[in-house]
């Protein structure tokens, strides 16, 4: 059987090092492992642990390196979102979902060890135990917040990649100040956002001394910024 307490003890990690055993003792921890690891899978540095899509059977455990996690995008395009790093499950949030699919691919970083434990397992171990079930739903709401904030400035970004477009579109090189025709409410409507992201983008691109506005005439100041939003 592969000793846990070897990986932690090597790395100096304490339980509590991990959000899923915060409280627990040393002991209680290692008990837990023994009962419940059945398999240890290594992966080195580039190695794909899982693709986008396959589908959770298992809990995957890291307990040594770190993994990046990537999502490929409709059009196409890569997203990085984060770079885990040991103690911590796969996908908490999707390990018991009703679609429990993989929601990005995750690669090994470094040489990455993860612990295999059933899903039924786990479950049962969640409902006898109410600090590791306390800690598996804080992971997961944590992870929620993570994910919300991420979305907001990924669609903030969006959004300043299309005024920068909308007004590339409306000047020259030669020619480069116009007059909106629509107020801000009415452009926040046909960029399909809130009028506060709007105007939170509009400010940013202002105090960056890309663009200047006065009501509504706008003045492009950094052509070039504009073209590589």
């Amino acid at each position: 059987m592969f000793n846990i307490k070897e990986v932690h003890h090597h790395h100096n990690q304490e339980p509590s090092y991990c959000p899923l055993f915060r409280g627990m003792t040393q002991q209680e921890h290692d008990d837990f492992l023994d009962r419940n690891v059945r398999e240890v899978l290594t992966y080195k540095k580039g190695e794909v642990v899982v693709r986008q899509g396959d589908h959770i059977h298992s809990v995957l455990l890291l307990v040594q390196g770190s993994v990046r996690t990537e999502m490929i995008t409709l059009e196409g395009n890569v997203l990085d979102l984060e770079i885990l790093e040991a103690v911590i499950p796969l996908a908490p949030s999707f390990i018991f979902g009703a679609n429990n699919n993989y929601p990005f691919d995750v690669i090994a970083v470094e040489s990455a060890v993860f612990l295999k434990i059933s899903k039924e397992a786990w479950l049962d171990e969640m409902v006898s135990n109410k600090q590791l079930l306390s800690n598996f739903l804080t992971m997961n709401a944590d992870l929620t917040l993570f994910l919300t904030n991420k979305l907001q400035m990924i669609s903030l970004k969006s959004l300043r990649k299309k005024l920068a477009t909308f007004f590339l579109e409306k000047t020259t090189a030669m020619d480069n100040t116009f007059t909106l025709k629509r107020s801000r409410t009415q452009l926040a409507e046909h960029f399909g956002v809130q009028r506060q992201s709007l105007a939170r983008s509009l400010k940013e691109m202002e105090e960056e001394g890309i663009i200047q506005l006065k009501g509504r005439v706008v003045s492009i100041l950094d052509r070039n910024r504009l073209m590589y939003e």
